[in-house]
């Protein structure tokens, strides 16, 4: 246990040192587009948090190689996880940093996508059987070929679940951070009655993951002072899913003896975690072609747009889908602990469901979002990630004229040269 905790520590520590140097380079490159129409955001800010993330990975996974116990399972197991992930994390964060810095056609992104994903399976790093209960016809094998084509899916559709899930200050950090915790307690309790390399290297990703976005979170969370962009998102969708596939090559038969539901975790667990960012990306597809737009096409109808639309702030809106992760995340371990029936897992999905529906409510809504009631205060420090707007005296006063007027703070950002100055370290001068 304090080896995980030592492995988190370090990629949380090495993440949160590394941004502000990072959000520094990004200004300098000008890796901080344009505001768009469909984003939340009012000023321009610096993307590329993902390097320091991918710098965090690194570190644990070093670290992490030195140890006693999780070391052994990670360096000497089957196919080299540190290799694996180091290897494939870094392809996937040069492709993301080239998507946010000059930007990318999404086929040549995909393909990216598809090379880190194979990375893993070159390492072996892959899907070797479908695990079913018995009563259910038992476990599929899957041959080198079905088992490489499954394994790049379930990595690509991680990817891009958790770099679609990235709209709000936090939520994709957060989100991924929610979904390893569970994978972690997921696996410590398979430890508790079975052993093997594959449950401890399982649990040591987990934990790395854990800290990468812990890390992050205190620069990321609203108002955001970078953004980990698609070099952050891919990469900790990818970490994310080498974690849910390095666990499944277990007996069935052992777990089988434990219970039933803790076979079909390994599947349901990741649908679980993605199943909300899922969701949005389907009615996405829907509501778009029903308009009769791409199905690409971006837009404001998202569920973080809705959450916000409806009256909740930025934080709060992000706090309710990590509710949300967190409860149907969490129950299912909770469940396949207890060794409850898997005709549970319809009931908790109904639960997970009324839960986001009650909080999504506006009458749930939190103090400081687009209709706030009466004069309570705003939870929000300002627009999301934007300026205090300037204080103008209230009418009929008279301001004494050795007190000018404040001038606003985007005033002075753009003074000098028109150009919208973004401080590398945010509160000073």
């Amino acid at each position: 246990m304090r080896e995980y905790l030592f492995m988190a520590l370090i990629a949380a520590a090495v993440t949160y040192l590394l941004v502000p140097l990072v959000r520094r380079f990004a200004i300098r490159i000008g890796a901080a587009p344009e505001i768009r129409e469909r984003d939340v955001h009012t000023t321009p800010t610096p993307r590329l948090g993902g390097l320091a993330m991918y710098g965090g990975l690194v570190a644990g996974l070093l670290v992490a190689s030195g140890l006693d116990h999780t070391g052994k399972a990670l360096t000497e197991a089957e196919g080299n996880p540190v290799r694996a992930l180091i290897i494939a994390g870094g392809l996937i964060t040069v492709t993301g940093f080239l998507d946010d810095w000059w930007g990318m056609d999404p086929f040549i992104k995909l393909a990216g996508q598809i090379a880190a994903a194979g990375v893993l399976v070159y390492f072996d790093l892959r899907l070797v059987y479908i695990p079913l209960p018995k009563d259910w016809g038992g476990s599929t094998s899957l041959d080198y070929t079905l088992s490489t084509i499954i394994t790049i899916l379930v990595v690509v559709v991680t990817i891009n679940a958790v770099n679609f899930v990235d709209g709000l200050d936090g939520l994709a950090a957060g989100i991924v951070c929610i979904a390893a915790m569970a994978t972690w307690a997921y696996s410590i309790f398979l430890s508790k009655s079975i052993s093997g390399d594959n449950i401890t290297t399982t649990a040591g990703i987990a934990a790395i993951l854990i800290g990468t976005c812990l890390g992050f979170l205190p620069h990321n969370f609203h108002p955001a002072k970078i953004f980990m962009g698609d070099t952050g998102a891919m990469l900790i969708g990818l970490v994310l899913a080498s974690s849910i596939v390095t666990v499944t090559p277990l007996d069935p038969a052992v777990i089988e003896e434990m219970n039933k539901f803790p076979v079909l975790l390994p599947l349901l667990l990741p649908a679980a975690v993605l199943v909300l960012p899922l969701v949005d990306l389907i009615t996405a597809v829907v509501r778009r072609t029903s308009y009769g737009m791409s199905p690409f096409a971006p837009d404001r109808g998202h569920l973080h747009h809705r959450l916000m639309d409806i009256g909740h702030s930025h934080r709060h809106s992000v706090l309710i889908m990590y509710a949300w992760a967190f409860l149907f995340a969490f129950g299912m371990v909770v469940m396949s602990w207890q060794g409850v029936p898997v005709l549970l897992f319809p009931v908790v999905i109904l639960l997970a469901v009324g839960v986001l529906v009650l909080m999504a409510a506006p009458r749930w809504r939190g103090r400081g979002g687009a209709h706030t009631r009466g004069s309570e205060p705003s939870d929000d420090d300002g627009p999301p990630t934007g300026p205090m707007p300037p204080i103008l005296p209230a009418k009929g006063e008279v301001r004494p004229p050795n007190r000018p007027m404040e001038e606003p703070p985007h005033a002075r950002a753009q003074a000098g040269g028109g150009e919208t100055v973004i401080h590398a370290f945010p509160g000073r001068s």
